[in-house]
């Protein structure tokens, strides 16, 4: 794994569907470590177990689940935690111990945010790191491909756009520091911003969906 903030970990590069670039985040909290998204690296799960394991795993919607959810969930008995919407199509390849329908403050103080438009259970996650910066996990609700902000509705997952910009004005009241998503195309996972530059990176985009 990749140390890229003191409390902040990420996964080696996963190709899961043609030319997408996939990470998963491993987060240290006080009261414990947390996966964000998933892999199926398994010298990354060791390297994680090294770490102390995890106590929750976080999958932000359908698309990041896989075979990996289970070898995880057995190797550290975490409990695997999604939206409810999203619950029967990930129950395909792991049992799901947590649900959320609605904006809620979970372990640690994690911030689980209902950000529906990719599909229509996509959530995300805000963590107020005690080291000072603020994370916002946004899963593939918003993206980078090829360094440029870009959204996919999914609507065969219940996706729409009314939604997704909904979803966005949401994001348009957050201040995060640092905006992790899951899945992209190019060579950036990540970017560190400021309230200005994100407030107008969302205006931006919303106005591409035609908000």
């Amino acid at each position: 794994m990749k140390q890229i903030y003191q409390d902040l970990w990420q996964t080696k590069l996963e190709i899961p569907f043609g030319a997408v670039h996939a990470h998963a985040y491993f987060l240290q909290c006080p009261e414990g470590n947390v996966l964000i998204y998933n892999t199926g690296h398994t010298e990354e799960i060791n390297h994680i177990a090294e770490m102390g394991g995890v106590k929750y795993q976080y999958l932000s919607h359908r698309h990041e689940a896989g075979a990996s959810l289970e070898i995880i969930k057995q190797q550290f008995n975490s409990e695997l935690c999604c939206h409810e919407k999203e619950k029967n199509e990930i129950s395909k390849s792991c049992e799901v111990d947590i649900t959320f329908s609605e904006n809620i403050r979970h372990f640690s103080d994690i911030e689980i945010i209902c950000t529906p438009g990719h599909t229509n259970g996509s959530i995300s996650f805000l963590y107020n790191s005690p080291l000072g910066r603020t994370y916002l996990f946004t899963g593939d609700t918003l993206l980078q491909s090829n360094e440029q902000w870009h959204t996919l509705v999914i609507s065969d997952a219940g996706g729409s756009s009314e939604s997704l910009i909904e979803s966005l004005q949401t994001y348009r009241e957050l201040n995060p520091d640092v905006v992790l998503w899951s899945a992209s195309r190019g060579p950036k996972s990540f970017v560190e911003t400021t309230e200005a530059q994100w407030k107008e990176d969302i205006d931006n985009t919303i106005e591409k969906l035609g908000g």
